[in-house]
């Protein structure tokens, strides 16, 4: 199975880097991209396992080409419409056309070319080769929900907390968080970050045990405060335009698409190969630390003790426990089991 997490030698020595786009451009084209891919699925009623799964997708296709060589909108699209038929939703090709023309202006459109279904669809097939069909993705929604369950306090705060992790998971969609940490160590990460800004202190969970010296050390190992602070420094960062965003430098240049030659057709594409960068995840056991520490655990310098403005939230969290807890109504109240049939009536032939 391939290995899909990179460390930060290899985000700077990406493809794109290599065709002569700065770091700071790069990020910005992967935070379009994965906006588009969040306001196209929420126009057209996608689910948020839809979208995480197209943005994952954009986010990998770009380890391995160029925004130079590949428009972000098109592969942004390309990437929607895949995660659509993995995830069980799928939309065709030509609604996804339409949303795009309706979120980007006119000159942004003009990657899609004269034929845009064809650009799309003809993408569709390097996307595939380039993820080497490994479709099936994982997203912290998941892990968010069922570690959060296990956490206990105040049932209103806690809700409260863990909405804001909801929605600093879909903002986290923009950064590259996806591809260099597992999911389970988002969640934590997020959780953490959630808890901190809501004053919610976690001091007691399910199935604590004595060696537990934090909640998260029962569904992750060794994983330091070091990899938690810099997953939410990445999504704070969002929060605050860089000088990129405030005169954005113009798109790379690209070849004119043509009618008869989409830019996709132009090269017979090869499967791609490339060598899999070392898994980033802590392995080794480290060890405790002092009671000192752990006890105060203080938030990060930056960061910040104000609730920030989400950039994107548009999935509401799934309700974290059940409506209605307590001991079953009195006997005799208890709806019939099923329900009450017509009484039966006799036809004498």
């Amino acid at each position: 199975m391939p290995n899909w997490y990179y460390d930060k030698k290899d985000l700077r020595n990406t493809p794109s880097a290599r065709d002569g786009v700065d770091y700071e451009t790069e990020r910005r084209y992967r935070k379009e991209g994965a906006r588009f891919i969040m306001e196209a699925g929420a126009s057209m009623s996608l689910g948020h396992n839809t979208v995480a799964t197209g943005v994952v997708y954009f986010h990998r296709f770009y380890m391995f080409h160029s925004f130079r060589t590949f428009p972000r909108f098109v592969t942004a699209s390309c990437c929607l419409f895949l995660a659509g038929k993995v995830e069980e939703t799928p939309k065709k090709c030509k609604d996804i056309i339409k949303t795009a023309r309706g979120l980007l202006s006119d000159e942004k459109f003009q990657s899609f070319g004269d034929d845009p279904k064809e650009e799309v669809m003809t993408l569709e097939r390097i996307l595939l080769q380039t993820i080497k069909f490994d479709l099936q993705v994982e997203h912290p929604y998941s892990f968010l929900v069922k570690y959060a369950k296990c956490l206990k306090g105040d049932s209103a705060k806690l809700q409260k907390m863990v909405q804001m992790a909801w929605n600093f998971v879909n903002d986290s969609l923009s950064t590259t968080v996806s591809i260099q940490w597992e999911p389970e160590i988002i969640a934590v990460a997020l959780i953490y970050l959630a808890s901190k800004l809501s004053k919610f202190t976690v001091v007691d969970w399910i199935g604590k045990k004595p060696e537990h010296l934090k909640w998260w050390d029962m569904f992750v190992q060794d994983v330091t405060m070091e990899i938690l602070e810099e997953i939410c420094h990445q999504v704070l960062d969002l929060y605050q335009p860089s000088q990129a965003e405030s005169a954005p430098p113009k798109s790379p240049p690209q070849l004119p698409p043509s009618k008869a030659s989409p830019p996709m057709k132009r090269a017979n594409i090869s499967p791609i190969t490339s060598k899999n960068s070392p898994n980033i995840a802590v392995k080794t056991p480290l060890p405790p630390l002092p009671p000192s520490e752990v006890e105060a655990n203080p938030i990060p310098k930056h960061i910040t003790t104000e609730n920030p403005h989400y950039l994107y939230a548009p999935y509401p969290m799934p309700p974290l426990l059940p409506q209605s807890h307590g001991p079953p109504p009195p006997y005799g109240t208890m709806p019939p089991a099923m329900p009450p049939q017509p009484p039966q009536t006799w036809q004498h032939y």
